[in-house]
């Protein structure tokens, strides 16, 4: 395997990484609203993500670098095609780290309401606008652009439903359950429109279409065990639908990314692909250990009164695993 080959596939497995860890981040955050009732329970669900979301977006910074660095010819051309799509991106994407950092800074309900607005915004534009994004790239259509951004939003919604059932109790453990349900009520639909598209929308190879009959599997599962309150299971049943689509997305445009360009034309030179591979072989294990080091401290089921305010003159409640843990 050439060092062209090896770089396509690490672009593709740190896109995956991204898609997969930050797909349950804009879940959550777009499923805000309708999971939480007062003040303690937003509390409850925002801390799921809270220790682990600036720590996801690592990964988008990651893939980007790597293929501006191993595919100048692919970068340019991709920020050149999608510019106004992909700045929404990162519009959205401050707008939701301002939310997220200051809310818990600010004092008056309605200053809390306006970061929990921008939580929403920012989780929901790129949520959509990613799918619209790879979407677009394949099918060349608006249609192509607007089926792959609902299956986008509509997949997320679910991861991030699964998520939060998995890591909460109470309240909000029920109703994550009940949307996860009805946000696989939306995303099979749209997996069906959107994922036979992938694999037929260059010349049919064999890798794309197991890739998109697996995420179709994965999301199957991913349905019937929410459905069967299989929480853990569920939301490694989504994670596993995110990971096989993008690998189907990825051997899509393998050997030709954009049209009329091919990856090797796309690609740096060998001396640029060696220093980035001893570069990589070095710092990316050190990466990968401490985001599993947060998972592993942070791996506790949130209760409501874990993230409540103590009353003044009481200690501080601490999180606490509750009956049942975390599965």
């Amino acid at each position: 395997m050439d060092l062209v080959t090896v770089w396509f596939v690490l672009v593709a497995v740190l896109w995956t990484g991204y898609f997969v860890l930050e797909g349950f981040d804009f879940g959550v955050g777009a499923l805000l609203p309708l999971l939480a009732r007062d003040e303690a329970e937003r509390r409850q669900v925002l801390a799921t993500i809270g220790p682990v979301w600036d720590g996801n977006e690592v990964w988008l910074i990651t893939a980007v670098g790597a293929m501006f660095a191993a595919f100048p010819g692919w970068y340019s051309g991709l920020l050149s095609a999608w510019y106004l799509p992909l700045l929404g991106i990162l519009a959205a994407l401050i707008v939701r780290g301002v939310g997220l950092e200051w809310r818990g800074k600010v004092g008056s309900a309605r200053e809390r309401a306006l970061c929990d607005a921008g939580i929403v915004a920012g989780s929901v534009l790129p949520a959509f606008l990613w799918g619209a994004v790879f979407g677009g790239m394949l099918g060349g259509t608006a249609l192509a652009a607007a089926v792959g951004g609902a299956f986008s939003l509509t997949l997320a919604a679910l991861h991030g439903a699964a998520f939060v059932a998995l890591k909460t109790a109470g309240p909000v453990r029920l109703r994550a359950r009940r949307l996860a349900l009805r946000a696989a009520a939306a995303a099979v639909p749209a997996a069906l429109a959107a994922l036979p598209a992938i694999p037929a929308a260059r010349e049919a190879r064999p890798l794309p279409w197991v890739a998109a009959g697996a995420a179709t599997a994965a999301l199957a599962a991913g349905v019937v065990l929410a459905w069967r309150r299989r929480e853990g299971a569920a939301f490694t049943a989504t994670a596993a639908a995110i990971a096989c689509t993008t690998a189907a997305l990825f051997g899509v445009l393998w050997h030709s990314p954009l049209p009329g360009l091919t990856v090797a034309e796309a690609a740096s030179g060998p001396y640029t692909l060696t220093v980035m591979t001893w570069i990589a072989a070095v710092a990316l294990p050190f990466v990968l250990a401490y985001q599993g080091w947060t998972y592993w401290v942070f791996r506790k089921r949130l209760t409501r009164a874990a993230v409540s305010p103590s009353p003044p003159g009481k200690r501080p409640a601490t999180p606490r695993r509750v009956a049942g843990g975390t599965r």
